[in-house]
């Protein structure tokens, strides 16, 4: 009973939007204002990016593992856990801004247009990302979903340049490009 429990994508997507309902809690009681739930939902959302699309390169470097084999199994969970950090973080930015036109005013700012751009890169592997898109769109859908990585790099530049620290930014990132970086050096073994 306790095993099936762990396994379920029910649990596991739980324990995913963890962190997202305590900050939801913080800024509900009125302990954080929506300018203070940027961070918070931007490192999620990086943070669950970082894992869906460490797994691949992963599994190219080290080969079958139970433990990959279970996360590669539930790694859309993670992308769409990822991807609705994503739209908090864009959420908390709209109510913050409050107006369209203050908005529109700062979209020049490539700290702005940066996290934008992701966020729509990014939408597109989130809308397809169910079996049934999978069978509709056949030999199509894996470069759709290969999406994902330009929006990881636009969302390390959104990082860097809204200035919440260089370092914060490499270390969350750091292990997607090494694992990427990795892919390029011959093994003998298939990418996936």
């Amino acid at each position: 009973m306790l095993r099936a429990v762990l396994n379920s994508r029910i649990f596991l997507g739980g324990v995913l939007a963890l962190p997202g309902l305590i900050a939801l809690m913080r800024y509900w009681s009125g302990r954080a204002d929506a300018i203070d739930m940027y961070h918070p939902t931007g490192e999620w959302a990086v943070r669950w990016m970082v894992v869906a699309l460490a797994m691949g390169p992963l599994a190219s470097l080290i080969g079958a593992r139970p433990w990959l084999a279970w996360l590669i199994r539930r790694r859309r969970l993670f992308g769409l856990a990822a991807f609705g950090y994503a739209v908090a973080h864009l959420a908390f930015y709209v109510i913050d801004m409050g107006t369209f036109d203050e908005m529109l005013g700062e979209l020049p700012l490539p700290g702005i247009w940066t996290g934008w751009l992701a966020l729509l890169l990014f939408a597109i592997p989130a809308a397809i990302s169910s079996d049934r898109a999978m069978r509709g769109l056949g030999a199509l859908w894996k470069p759709l979903q290969r999406f994902a990585w330009p929006a990881a790099a636009l969302a390390f530049a959104h990082w860097l340049i809204i200035g919440w620290g260089p370092w914060p930014a490499i270390v969350h990132f750091a292990p997607l490009i090494a694992l990427f970086l990795i892919r390029f050096v011959p093994t003998g073994r298939k990418t996936i």
